[in-house]
């Protein structure tokens, strides 16, 4: 009904326009009905071919162990059709999330750092063991008078090694061995403060493993996030370029006619330049995006990725002042000042404790046998225990103990400035959260307003009272209001992210 009306306006608004063009005869006016046919642009064919875009090939379906990094670190391709990118991989959100932790290589050495505190703390308490060493010697040497000698008559060698010489002294063949046992009893609580300091190594180890974490699911999501709206903007920028077209074609049908003007052409000439630009630069960024998120997530060379359609998370549960209790109770931040302090503490008492006496135990047992005589063998053992104590490091020790105060203190400014850092950051993502949240509705409001405007302008201008101008100014109106759409979608998205990293360890997230 309503294209109907609109065809006829239009055929009685053309059939007057080009009826009173002086100098035209009345043979030469198009019928009515040919000029109705003609201004049915949804059912033309105007002869222009749409340009056919060649689909990127799909990656075939790949096992999740696909997906990992290679095993060899020190891999790397040294072919073209090793690099070369042979199609893409969908993934969503909670994948990429997944991949990034199992393949991101800062993430992989957090890890490894924590298994050499490990081992540092194991170290640190085999001192709480008993040591035990064994040895064994031989030994060539010099015995005293009724020894053997060495004769060289004639210029040849002659030795008695078994004593029977006449003066002189023999070589003696001395095997011998032992074994000890060990034990520091009492340390001034330098053992103890060794230990300490290991176990508050390897929960800094811990703590800095689960900030990267976080740190890395973050940079992940964002990565994640840009590429959803690279490629919400290629389609908002291709439907802009479909519709820019579409206005040339009509505007140079119109022209034809005798109902439009070169200027019209030339207008949506323009606009379609500029849709092609624009469209291009959103193909070049999806390009980038798609490129970083391959990168943080240390896929295979070959390999590119897709994500799926943009979509609206779920509100944030907590009020900001429940956040910011929150954040403080679980970053990581802040309990590394605390352990950071506490190292401190126990390094201090580590330096003083070279001040202290040292007690230490042991047992020996050794044995001993002179291989060239009969009857030589002999054996003992000792017990005994040993005292040590510096009596004057020229103020060594004091001075170190003055550095870990110093330390001491910068760890407690520092926890001051991560709490008001965290604070911020909570404060940050909300303000942004409900800027976004209020921008998705507007956004919405506006998208439905502008496609309203659209279809108002052609119907205007099919019935002859409107311009082509109206027309392209709803288009980009139109793409304006979708692309802001998208950018407060994401942009509330990134600040559920932003608000799940300041928090950290949000158990009911599902993760």
């Amino acid at each position: 009904m309503h294209i109907s009306l609109h065809l006829s306006l239009l055929s009685l608004s053309c059939g007057l326009a080009i009826a009173l063009i002086p100098g035209k005869a009345s043979a030469e006016a198009v019928p009515a009905p040919q000029l109705a046919q003609l201004t049915d642009f949804n059912n033309l064919n105007f002869g222009v071919d749409e340009p056919e875009v060649e689909p990127r090939p799909q990656a075939p379906a790949v096992t999740p162990e696909a997906l990992d990094a290679p095993a060899n670190p020190l891999l790397f391709p040294t072919q073209p059709e090793e690099v070369e990118v042979i199609g893409e991989q969908p993934l969503s959100l909670e994948q990429v999330i997944e991949l990034a932790y199992r393949n991101d290589p800062d993430f992989q050495v957090a890890l490894l750092e924590l298994q050499r505190s490990q081992a540092a703390l194991d170290e640190a308490r085999a001192a709480l063991l008993p040591s035990v060493t064994a040895g064994a010697d031989f030994t060539a040497r010099e015995g005293g008078g009724g020894g053997g000698n060495f004769d060289v008559p004639g210029g040849g060698l002659n030795g008695d090694l078994n004593g029977g010489g006449d003066s002189g002294s023999s070589i003696n063949y001395v095997l011998g061995g032992n074994v000890e046992l060990s034990y520091n009893l009492f340390t001034s609580g330098q053992r103890s403060a060794q230990i300490a300091i290991a176990e508050r190594g390897v929960r800094l180890s811990e703590l800095e493993l689960e900030r990267r974490r976080e740190v890395l699911r973050l940079s992940a999501v964002n990565d994640y996030y840009a590429l959803q709206e690279a490629q919400e903007q290629i389609r908002i920028n291709q439907a802009f370029l479909t519709e820019a077209e579409r206005s040339l074609r009509d505007a140079e049908i119109r022209e034809q006619v005798g109902v439009g003007t070169r200027f019209n052409v030339l207008t949506a000439q323009v606009q379609v330049a500029n849709a092609q630009q624009t469209l291009v630069q959103a193909q070049n960024q999806q390009r980038i995006s798609q490129r970083q998120l391959a990168q943080r997530l240390n896929l295979p060379q070959t390999l590119e990725v897709t994500t799926t359609a943009v979509e609206i998370r779920e509100d944030w549960p907590l009020s900001m002042e429940e956040t910011i209790v929150q954040a403080f109770q679980n970053r990581a931040e802040l309990e590394q000042q605390l352990v950071d302090r506490e190292i401190g503490e126990e390094q201090r008492r580590l330096a003083l404790s070279a001040l202290g006496p040292q007690v230490s135990v042991f047992a020996n047992y050794s044995l001993q046998d002179t291989l060239n005589r009969s009857n030589s063998f002999r054996d003992n053992y000792a017990l005994g225990a040993r005292l040590n104590m510096n009596l004057f490091d020229g103020g060594a020790a004091a001075a170190s103990a003055r550095q870990r105060d110093r330390d001491i203190e910068i760890a407690e400014t520092r926890f001051t400035e991560t709490r008001n850092q965290v604070r911020f950051e909570v404060e940050e993502a909300f303000f942004t959260l409900d800027t976004n949240r209020t921008n998705i509705t507007t956004a919405e409001l506006a998208v439905e307003q502008a496609r309203e405007a659209l279809e108002l302008a052609r119907l205007r201008l099919s019935a002859g009272v409107g311009t082509q101008l109206e027309v392209i100014s709803a288009q980009a109106d139109l793409t304006e209001a979708e692309g802001n759409r998208i950018t407060a979608i994401v942009g509330y998205n990134r600040a559920i992210a932003a608000l799940e990293r300041a928090v950290s360890n949000l158990t009911y997230l599902g993760e």
